[in-house]
C-alpha cells in the first residue's frame, strides 16, 4: 500500500509538471501573445512561478499548523536541494532557446538512469531487471514521442544545457531520499524548497533583466496556475513519492511528464504528433504498468 501511494504521488507529480507548456508558452512565445504586447522574460516567469507556489505551500502549513522550525544544518541541506531544483528549471528553459523542446525533454529524461546508477553504486540498492527494462522502455517511448523536427544550429549548447538537468534533477531526487532531511516533515520541506527557489530567482532577476511588469489578467492567471499546478502540486507530490516509493521508482514514473507535455502541445498548440508518437506513448504507459506490477509483487 505504501508503494502504491508513492506511485500515485509520482504520477501526479510528473503529470502536473508536464503542464508547464500549457501555462508558460502563452507567456514566452511572441506569436501567442496579443498584438503589441511583448513576451515576458524567463527570470520573471521563474520568480513568479516559485513565489505563488511557496505562498500556497506556506498557507497550507499555516492551515495545518505545521511547525516550520528547522536547524541550521538542515537549512543548509534544503538550500542545496532548492538550488538543484531551481537549476533544473533554469537549464531546461534555457535549452529551448538552442534546440527543439522535444529534443531537450528527451535528453532531460535520461535522469532516471542516472538516479538508478547512483542508488545502486553508492547506496547498495538492489538491482532489478524489471526496473531496468521499465527505464529503457520509458526512454525509448519518450524519445519516439519527442525526437522529431530539426534542431537549431546551436545544437551543442542546447545539449549541454539540457544534459545538465540530468544531474541537477537526479541529485535532487536522491537528496530527498538519502540526505539528513529525508525524515523531515514533507510540508515544511516543500515550503522551504519553494521559498528558497523564489529567493534564488528574485536575485537572479534583479541581477539580469529585472522583473517585468505584468499588465494582462490572462498573464497573471497563467503565472498563478503555473505556480500552483506545475510547481506546488508537482513538488509536494514528488516529496511524498520519494518518501513512499523511493528515488528509483519515482524517477522512472517521471515519464508521465513528457507524455502530458506532448499531449498538451498537440491538443492546445497544434504541435507534431504521428504514429511514432503514439507508439512512444504506448511504451511509456507500458513502463509505468511494469513499475506498478513490480511494486505490487514486492509488497506481497
Amino acid at each position: 500500500m505504501k508503494n502504491l501511494k508513492g506511485i500515485l504521488f509520482a504520477l501526479i507529480s510528473s503529470g502536473t509538471f508536464g503542464l508547464v507548456p500549457l501555462f508558460s508558452l502563452p507567456l514566452l512565445v511572441p506569436s501567442l501573445r496579443p498584438e503589441g504586447v511583448a513576451a515576458i522574460g524567463i527570470p520573471t516567469i521563474l520568480f513568479y512561478r516559485f513565489l505563488f507556489s511557496s505562498a500556497t505551500m506556506g498557507a497550507v502549513c499555516i492551515y495545518k499548523k505545521t511547525s516550520l522550525k528547522i536547524s541550521i544544518q538542515d537549512l543548509a541541506v534544503v538550500f542545496f536541494l532548492a538550488l538543484l531544483y531551481a537549476a533544473t528549471a533554469k537549464f531546461l528553459v534555457d535549452s529551448y532557446e538552442y534546440i527543439a523542446s522535444g529534443l531537450a525533454t528527451t535528453v532531460h529524461f535520461l535522469y532516471p538512469l542516472f538516479v538508478s546508477i547512483v542508488m545502486i553504486a553508492f547506496f547498495k540498492e538492489k538491482k532489478s531487471m524489471v526496473l531496468l527494462i521499465a527505464s529503457l522502455l520509458s526512454l525509448l517511448g519518450v524519445g519516439m514521442m519527442c525526437w522529431h523536427g530539426e534542431a537549431s544550429p546551436a545544437l551543442f549548447s542546447g545539449l549541454i544545457l539540457s544534459a545538465l538537468t540530468i544531474f541537477t534533477y537526479g541529485l535532487y531526487i536522491v537528496g530527498l531520499n538519502k540526505s539528513r532531511i529525508s525524515n523531515m516533515n514533507f510540508d515544511s520541506l516543500t515550503f522551504y524548497v519553494l521559498l528558497m527557489g523564489c529567493l534564488i530567482f528574485l536575485f537572479y532577476a534583479l541581477l539580469t533583466t529585472g522583473i517585468d511588469t505584468i499588465t494582462l489578467k490572462a498573464d497573471w492567471m497563467n503565472l498563478i496556475l503555473l505556480g500552483f499546478f506545475a510547481t506546488f502540486i508537482s513538488n509536494l507530490c514528488l516529496v511524498l513519492a520519494v518518501k513512499h516509493a523511493g528515488s528509483t521508482i519515482t524517477s522512472i514514473l517521471g515519464s508521465m511528464e513528457p507524455v502530458v507535455a506532448v499531449l498538451v502541445g498537440t491538443l492546445f498548440f497544434g504541435e507534431y504528433f504521428d504514429w511514432m508518437s503514439a507508439l512512444g506513448l504506448f511504451f511509456v504507459l507500458l513502463s509505468v504498468t511494469l513499475v506498478i506490477a513490480f511494486s505490487k509483487q514486492n509488497a506481497t
